[in-house]
């Protein structure tokens, strides 16, 4: 007979094999089992699910080569025979995924936009920002005012750069001081702060305090009609203020001096950005909170995606997959979830998660970041995983919560994006159905989480790490299991998919998601596409 189950299961995940059941009692009877993997390659077999026509193909191709193999086929035991002698205990192995079929056809892809395989690179990663090791807070009053302050020196900087300011910002004490000089339409007055309880009066008037660091001012934008009309302030009244903005506004001061009325607001946002291109033809895919430990993932459509990875010549050219957090459903996160968890252990998840990585081919670099479901501190930036989660994992490069990257000189911005919350409460605009409008608000704000106290916890670092200090080429987040791949004045935002069923908890709030979807772009060219799993 051959090895023992044990040894066996230990040979084939070394190689990135998973037997289906229909072949775990032939596996038992191969004494040349090492002999007969080695045969993979030449049958063009690599990883994941061994199959009974595949190991028949290298039984068959190990059988032409090897000399010995007519003389162990002559000593092999009569299974007839041995199963006579008693009763035979079936191992127990994980239930084989369905088979499931491409739902629509796969979206057309031009070869010239994704031209070059990724085994034909070399891997290029470039980390420009992670909070991993670098996290510095105690948390003290000394901290969150440090953290504020270069916010608000960070951003009116950009403000000043990027915005067509009427003329240069004016301390608001020095404002409150000289509110006579600004009066009227004649003489406008420039202030940039941070945004305190924006909030609408009976009219639909919006009024909020604008402070920074030598004071505080009374803004009102108010609605206009008529010839009056302004889109874009229309589109600020429509949509609000978030707390804690950084915005420059200009305007006047009433008669009494008690109050700013705002003719302009000023965001850091570019106008416009030139993406860099990468000089090799390579793509990078991404896809986030795959929820691996829950009930309701998808195990079925990631073995159906990992059967595209090895076969599909699109496949061919992705180097990286960027995985936006929430890889696995983590353990105590909301009341009643251990009802829901398939894999209660939470290194078990992990690990599980790890084994279905191993099943990519070599060729695919994954990136890895933390969400709100993972091991690591709740508050962002979140820095990256322990070394004990690390260690079952090849291939994969561990980045924080944001992370500002490159690949090949195109810079990226992952952040998980639990933010999206606050936004979805705070701006009227903003809803879990389209998330992409949060992230086209986070660019037009240069920051991710502005708000303190809301949805998000917020590590108080002396340098605010969830400033977007560099636009990037791209933007992806995931969290609201949505799905999105939008332009936006020359960033390409990803709004990546899940890879989870909807929950008990989305079902009662009648939020559908829309899972299994991988977004495809590519680094040279930019072009892009989204291929279904389900």
């Amino acid at each position: 007979m051959g090895a023992t189950e044990a040894e066996i299961t230990a040979i084939l995940r070394s190689r990135g094999m998973i037997p289906v059941s229909a072949i775990h009692s032939q596996l038992l009877e191969l004494e040349e089992l090492e002999s007969i993997l080695d045969c993979a390659a030449k049958i063009g077999f690599n990883k994941g699910y061994l199959t009974k026509e595949l190991l028949s193909a290298m039984i068959d191709t190990w059988k032409g080569e090897s000399p010995v193999a007519e003389k162990s086929e002559q000593n092999k035991p009569n299974v007839a025979n041995v199963a006579e002698l008693g009763r035979t205990i079936a191992p127990i192995s994980p239930p084989e995924p369905l088979d499931i079929q491409f739902r629509n056809n796969l979206p057309d892809w031009n070869t010239a936009d994704f031209s070059e395989n990724a085994s034909d690179a070399p891997t290029d990663i470039l980390v420009h920002y992670d909070i991993t090791g670098n996290s510095i807070t105690e948390g003290k009053m000394t901290d969150i005012t440090s953290c504020f302050s270069d916010r608000l020196q960070s951003i009116r900087k950009m403000i000043i750069q990027n915005s067509r300011l009427p003329r240069s910002p004016t301390e608001i004490s020095r404002l409150h001081a000289e509110s006579n000089r600004y009066q009227g339409y004649e003489n406008k007055a420039v202030a940039i702060g941070l945004v305190n309880e924006p909030r609408y009066t009976k009219n639909g008037h919006l009024i909020w305090n604008l402070e920074d660091e030598t004071g505080e001012l009374t803004c009102l934008l108010t609605k206009r009609k008529g010839d009056d009309r302004d889109r874009a302030h229309e589109q600020i009244l429509e949509a609000g203020l978030m707390p804690d903005d950084v915005l420059g506004v200009s305007g006047t001061f009433s008669q009494t001096g008690d109050m700013f009325y705002v003719d302009d607001l000023h965001f850091p946002m570019e106008a416009t950005h030139q993406k860099a291109s990468s000089e090799h033809g390579v793509s990078a895919a991404f896809l986030s909170d795959v929820h691996v430990g829950s009930k309701t993932f998808l195990e079925a459509q990631w073995h159906k995606m990992v059967r595209w990875f090895h076969t599909d010549p699109l496949a061919k050219t992705v180097k990286y997959l960027v995985l936006s957090g929430d890889c696995v459903d983590g353990v105590g996160i909301y009341p009643g979830q251990d009802s829901e968890l398939s894999i209660p252990d939470l290194f078990g998840q992990y690990s599980e998660f790890a084994r279905l990585l191993e099943l990519l081919p070599e060729w695919v670099e994954c990136i890895m970041l933390p969400g709100n479901h993972d091991a690591v501190r709740p508050a962002e930036p979140q820095p990256t995983f322990e070394k004990d989660i690390q260690q079952d994992y090849n291939t994969t490069t561990f980045v924080g919560n944001p992370c500002d990257f490159s690949l090949h000189g195109v810079r990226l911005l992952s952040y998980h994006g639990k933010s999206i919350d606050d936004f979805v409460a705070g701006l009227r605009t903003v809803t879990y159905a389209d998330p992409v409008e949060a992230m086209r608000q986070m660019l037009r704000r240069r920051h991710l989480a502005p708000q303190w106290g809301g949805k998000t916890p917020l590590s108080p670092e002396p340098e605010d790490g969830l400033v977007i200090r560099e636009v990037p080429d791209i933007f992806v987040t995931g969290h609201v299991h949505g799905h999105a791949c939008v332009d936006f004045k020359g960033t390409t935002l990803i709004c990546s998919s899940t890879w989870q069923d909807q929950t008990s908890y989305q079902r009662m709030l009648g939020f559908q998601p829309k899972p299994c979807m991988l977004t495809i772009v590519n680094l040279k060219s930019h072009a892009t596409t989204s291929i279904p799993f389900a």
